[in-house]
């Protein structure tokens, strides 16, 4: 009986955090660009051109908890099964990752992808962050307008 409630116990700790609550939703333009806060005050403004401007935003970092990152890049909007905005965000210049600095391969990044959410009115980007075992809060970004 204990083996079959430290199995049970064990388990949970393999699954990823579900989603936050709200529901998937497909963007337009229009609600993509404008600036975007996490709940650290941090900042990313999509602009109209593709092109974005980060201030200690929160990101995908797996096995890592705490980063932020500020600085420029590109971003493009994706539809998953053409019923949820996907924004990939792509900085310009090497980001921290990994812990061996000697190896240059450690600061390249794939793109950041952030799901749209609507919460009522409210309109989120999120990503999950960190290992999925340690059950860190996700990333999650907010517009201004609703």
């Amino acid at each position: 009986m204990a083996a079959t409630g430290l199995a049970l116990t064990s388990c949970g700790r393999f699954t990823v955090m579900p989603p936050p609550d709200g529901e998937p939703v497909v963007l337009k333009p229009a609600d993509l660009e404008t600036t975007w806060t996490d709940d650290d005050g941090g900042t990313i403004t999509l602009k109209r051109d593709g092109t974005f401007i980060a201030d200690k935003i929160c990101v995908a970092v797996s096995w890592y908890d705490g980063l932020t990152w500020s600085g420029t890049g590109t971003w493009k909007e994706n539809t998953y099964k053409e019923q949820q905005s996907i924004v990939a965000v792509t900085f310009d210049d090497a980001q921290p990752v990994g812990f061996d600095m000697t190896d240059p391969r450690e600061f390249k990044r794939k793109p950041d992808s952030y799901a749209a959410l609507r919460q009522g009115k409210v309109l989120m980007l999120w990503t999950a962050v960190g290992d999925p075992d340690n059950d860190y809060p996700h990333c999650e970004l907010t517009s201004p307008a609703s």
